[in-house]
């Protein structure tokens, strides 16, 4: 995994817990914490700061990926804001994923092994994102969803209708896009 991801969940964890938070989060969870951006590091190191996260903050492992994806997206439009510009909704991100973002984040990172998605449509409102990886990170696909509607300023709902945690071969992320968000209107 890139390190870009580790350097975004330490954001999150200062973020929820001071400077300080990182640094019991990476005892706790028993790795190194030497991640630089550019940098590949064990897939094993997320799953234990998940982990970690989960016991310090008192939510689940699915609820800290989600939150840690909505975080990370929001985290990855102020530093990469090119691979945003060309989007005005969150579907038309959603979309872009595997013909223009990730062979984009391929061309600065060569070694990345991002998802891939598949798409099923039955309207401009409704979208099912078929999410398939290796690393089954399906809370965090969802956290990106969310976090890609905060970014546009959209309300989505998100319902998960299959899970490779469930038996399926792949994740099915059933969404629909609501318009503008009403702040009366939750993210996900």
């Amino acid at each position: 995994m890139k390190g870009i991801i580790f350097n975004l969940l330490e954001d999150m964890a200062e973020s929820a817990g001071g400077p300080e938070a990182w640094d019991e989060l990476l005892d706790v969870a028993g790795v190194d914490g030497g991640y630089s951006a550019l940098g590949d590091y064990p897939d094993a190191d997320l799953v234990a700061l998940v982990a970690a996260c989960s016991r310090a903050w008192g939510r689940t492992e699915f609820d800290v990926t989600k939150s840690f994806g909505e975080f990370a997206l929001l985290g990855l439009a102020r530093r990469y804001p090119a691979f945003f510009a060309p989007h005005s909704r969150t579907r038309d991100l959603l979309v872009s994923l595997n013909d223009v973002i990730h062979p984009e984040v391929r061309k600065l990172h060569p070694t990345a092994r991002p998802p891939l998605f598949g798409y099923r449509s039955s309207g401009d409102d409704q979208l099912t994102l078929v999410y398939r990886s290796e690393r089954q990170l399906c809370g965090f696909a969802e956290g990106m969803v969310v976090g890609a509607s905060v970014h546009f300023g959209e309300s989505v709902t998100i319902n998960q209708s299959m899970c490779v945690h469930t038996g399926a071969d792949d994740c099915h992320l059933d969404i629909t896009f609501l318009g503008a968000r009403d702040e009366h209107v939750p993210a996900g």
